[in-house]
């Protein structure tokens, strides 16, 4: 497939035809870290907004479901999975998300978005102890059906 597959031959955006590509199970999982301060975690355990790692996992999860309304050219795809692990580590929480469908399309901007997401959410849920948070290294980790499998080494 072109590179810029997004692109007609004029140059403009597109959406991609996808029509004669096969049905394939589709799955893919993307990460990201949001470094946090010793005030943000001690903030994790008494938040008066609630629990904020749940919180952000529905919102990933929720997120990745609607990527199609939110990034102007994906497809909407029959979602069979999506789901937003957190993980909380000495220096923040380590964000993994992952998509699923039988698809004619991968569903990795699912699993970046529910990803994305779920971060900025946390960041939502903490920033009253700061706004010193950073949120790192959203990435694609692999991808599994369609043409090709891909998986990140690192």
């Amino acid at each position: 497939m072109d590179p810029l597959s997004h692109l007609d031959r004029e140059g403009r955006a597109r959406m991609v035809d996808v029509s004669d590509k096969e049905v394939t199970r589709r799955h893919a999982v993307a990460e990201a870290f949001v470094r946090l301060s010793d005030a943000h975690i001690a903030a994790l355990k008494n938040n008066p907004k609630g629990d904020a790692l749940a919180v952000s996992r529905i919102a990933g999860i929720q997120a990745g479901k609607r990527t199609a309304e939110l990034i102007p050219l994906c497809h909407p795809l029959p979602l069979a999975l999506v789901a937003v692990n957190l993980q909380v580590t000495d220096e923040g929480v380590v964000i993994s998300a992952e998509a699923t469908a039988e698809a004619k399309t991968g569903v990795e901007m699912e699993a970046l978005t529910a990803a994305s997401v779920a971060a900025l959410t946390l960041y939502d849920m903490l920033k009253s102890a700061g706004p010193e948070m950073e949120i790192e290294k959203i990435r694609l980790v692999e991808k599994t059906g369609g043409k090709s499998d891909w998986t990140r080494k690192e």
